[in-house]
Order: C-alpha cells, then structure tokens, then sequence
C-alpha cells in the first residue's frame, strides 16, 4: 500500500442537500472496483492511475484532530470520491478505526459502498445509531449478474449486495439503494429499472434514490467508451452516445420521463422512498425529536 500526505480530511460540504451530509471524508484515493462509468476518473479530479488504491498518511490521527476541532456535530459521509471498503481495508481497518472515532466524537455516518465489507462494521454503526443519524447507501444499478460483471467487474454481484442490504436492515439500521447511474442504452429498460426496485424490496431497503441517466466529461468519457468497445464490440454504443450527448456533462436516458414515472410508482406502490428529502427526514427524524425534547427540558 502507498500512502499518500494530507493535511485535513474531514472537510466541511458546501450544502447539507445531498444526503443531509454535514461532513466529507475520504481516506482512500482510487478505487480497484474498475467500474466503466466512475466519474472520480474526471480529469478535475487529477487522480493519476486511478486503479491503484492509496491510503492517506496518518488518517486515524488526521480525522481524530478534525473531528475534535469542529464545533457543530452533524453527518459525515464517506463514499464520494472512493469506496472506503476496498479489499485493502479488511486488513488495513482504516475505515472502521475511522467509524469508531466518528461513534466516540458524537458524530453521525452517512456511508455509500458496492463492498458488502460494510457487513463487518455493522456493530460500530449500531452503536453510532444510539446517539446519531446512519444512512447506509449500496449502489445496484441493475439485477443482470452477467451485465454487473461487466461494467462493475471488481465489485460484488448485485445479489450479494441486496443480500447486505436486507441483513443491514435486520439490525435496525436505515440502509437504501442508489439507482444510479442508470446507463443509457444497457441500463435504462424499464424491466432493469422495475427489477431493482422489487428486488430492493425483498430486502427491505427503506429507500431508493435514482437517476435515470449518468454523467460524463474529460478522461472519464474516453475511458468509458474504450471499455464499451471492448465489451459490447458488436452494438456500436460510443457511437451512439456521441450522437446523442456530443461533449456534454448531463447524460439522461433517451426515456429518462417514462422510466421515471415507472420507477416513482413501483417505490410509491412499495412504500419505498425515493424523494431526496423524505430520505433526509426519515433517517434524521428521531435524532431532531430527541434534540429538540433535550433543548425543551
């Protein structure tokens, strides 16, 4: 493992609208999941050799410091810019030494992985759950084993990953799917779409959030096309994603309102929320209760 400096690593967000998140923190820089669409692969980033995870200098010490100094507790999200479940972190336990800093401090997590390594530290989010907020978000974008295993193919099978999902929730711990990317012309059916949903069901996810479309620029792009070319030789996809976005950064389905309207009726038909800020209120809900009774009294 190299290990890369950093001064601070948790940093404060510019708005608490994604997620309620308060707080980032990123441990790992790249990420070994090899996933075809990574936007972390942006040339904005400067992430040379993407591939190869690196772990930054003196992180325990680092985020002990920043959690002590902050002055407003709240939510802090890893997940963003790497998985902070890399298969280097089952021996090298940064990210749950991490989670217990955030439980001793009075913090809250918001954590979103594809790793179902999550499953080990579920007694640390268990006990940060007794005093803060938890959302746990795995990402399955599609039920196809066969297609996962291409466009994510360092990374559990999505099976796996709804079984996680159900045995996070059997502890009592607010865990949900993201529905995204949704990859235009391979994802964006509405049977792919419809069976995340019925799946996530089954495994008692309490939410789904959703984007039906994805996102692409400088690096990213040209990496994602040269791997649709090697996998999908035979139905021409970069071509017809240049036809379709050109050069922009926005990349909604062609059916992105249809697949919607689907998607927001099967979750509303399952009870599952989907709307960003009923996810917010719902895994918050208790927490703001038990402060506001505390500040009555």
């Amino acid at each position: 493992m190299d290990y890369i400096p950093a001064k601070t690593i948790v940093t404060k967000t510019k708005s608490d609208a994604w997620f309620g998140i308060d707080y980032n923190m990123n441990i790992y820089k790249g990420c070994c999941h090899g996933c075809i669409y990574c936007d972390s692969r942006s040339e904005c980033y400067r992430i040379d050799d993407f591939d190869k995870v690196r772990a930054k200098e003196n992180a325990l010490m680092i985020i002990r410091d920043d959690l002590r100094r902050k002055v407003r507790k709240g939510v802090v999200g890893t997940g963003a810019m790497s998985d902070p479940y890399n298969p280097f972190e089952k021996e090298l336990l940064l990210t749950r030494h991490a989670l217990e800093l955030v439980d001793a401090f009075g913090f809250g997590v918001s954590v979103a992985t594809k790793s179902t390594l999550m499953l080990r530290d579920g007694d640390i989010l268990e006990s940060i759950k007794e005093h803060s907020p938890v959302l746990l978000k795995v990402t399955v974008t599609t039920t196809d084993e066969d297609l996962a295993a291409k466009i994510e193919p360092g990374a559990p099978g999505p099976g796996e990953r709804l079984n996680m999902v159900a045995a996070l929730n059997d502890r009592g711990i607010f865990t949900g799917i993201l529905l995204m990317p949704v990859l235009p012309f391979l994802e964006d059916s509405r049977d792919n779409v419809l069976s995340v949903v019925r799946e996530a069901r089954k495994a008692g996810a309490r939410f789904i959030y959703g984007a039906m479309g994805m996102t692409m620029r400088g690096s990213q792009r040209e990496w994602y096309y040269d791997r649709l070319r090697e996998l999908f030789p035979d139905k021409k996809l970069p071509e017809r994603y240049m036809g379709t976005y050109g050069n922009r950064y926005e990349c909604p389905s062609p059916k992105a309102r249809a697949l919607w309207e689907s998607f927001a009726n099967e979750c509303e038909r399952y009870g599952i929320l989907y709307r960003m800020k009923d996810i917010i209120h719902a895994y918050k809900r208790e927490y703001e209760v038990t402060q506001l009774s505390m500040f009555d009294s």
